[in-house]
């Protein structure tokens, strides 16, 4: 199963980084929380992704063609033109990396990835938060609702998209970024059947995800909940940026579920 993850926006919320870095690219413990995202679907045995680019991605294809030689010990021979390998440290990753423009909204980026994706069920996240949620009852909870899509719901008052939630994990509403107020949010982590893609119109770049295509799907009763009570978080700024490495550096970061 692919794993999308969407990594292509401005990052205008963190400009004291991002006008230097693609977000995705921003480091939390020396590695960009890409490598964070990717490691927790990797601990659940997802390791095909395909990686939505946009704003720099030239810096994100260089991150993983150089990957190898990063992170390995490596002695330079400079005398004798040679190179020698010492100890390898690589991931059991297939990358794929698909330019999807630089102003492209965040539907059109997964509309672009429609080849790749085929007629199979796809993982869908985005290249900016973190969360210590469990991939495969995450799976377990879309297989069992037998809708389309289903969403991770967690609890944060704010900003990002509200969902409205029957007993039986139906959501019937999606409402993006409400004002005030304390509900369920979007937190990303998506499990799709491909049917997901009928949604999503192929003409043009301004499809947003989350208005037109979830509202839709929502309308239409094909959107589940799988309600994480555990951790979640974004890092739209650079306290949050902040936050998440004073976790990682002190040892307390619940989302590196891999050791």
């Amino acid at each position: 199963m692919k794993v999308l993850i969407l990594a292509g926006g401005l990052g205008t919320r963190l400009s004291e980084e991002t006008t230097l870095l693609p977000k995705p690219m921003i480091e939390i413990g020396g590695k960009p929380i890409l490598w964070h995202i990717m490691k927790i679907y990797s601990h659940y045995g997802f390791n095909d992704f395909v990686i939505l680019t946009g704003y720099k991605s030239h810096v994100i294809k260089d991150y993983f063609i150089n990957y190898y030689n990063r992170y390995s010990d490596i002695t330079v021979d400079m005398q004798n033109n040679s190179v020698e390998i010492h100890k390898t440290r690589h991931e059991p990753w297939k990358v794929t990396m698909l330019y999807t423009g630089l102003d492209t909204m965040t539907g059109s980026r997964i509309k672009k990835a429609e080849s790749y994706i085929g007629k199979e069920r796809f993982l869908l996240t985005y290249g900016d938060g973190v969360a210590d949620v469990d991939i495969k009852r995450l799976i377990e909870s879309h297989e069992k609702s037998k809708k389309l899509a289903t969403i991770t719901a967690v609890q944060l008052s704010g900003r990002f998209g509200a969902l409205t939630i029957k007993e039986d994990g139906i959501i019937t509403s999606f409402m993006e970024k409400p004002k005030g107020g304390e509900s369920r949010i979007n937190g990303g982590f998506f499990v799709c059947e491909p049917e997901v893609l009928n949604y999503i119109p192929g003409e043009g770049n301004g499809v947003i995800f989350e208005r037109g295509p979830l509202e839709s799907i929502a309308k239409d009763l094909q959107l589940n909940a799988y309600k994480h009570n555990g951790f979640w978080k974004p890092m739209d700024t650079l306290r949050e940026k902040n936050e998440l490495n004073y976790l990682w550096e002190n040892d307390k970061a619940p989302w590196k579920v891999w050791e």
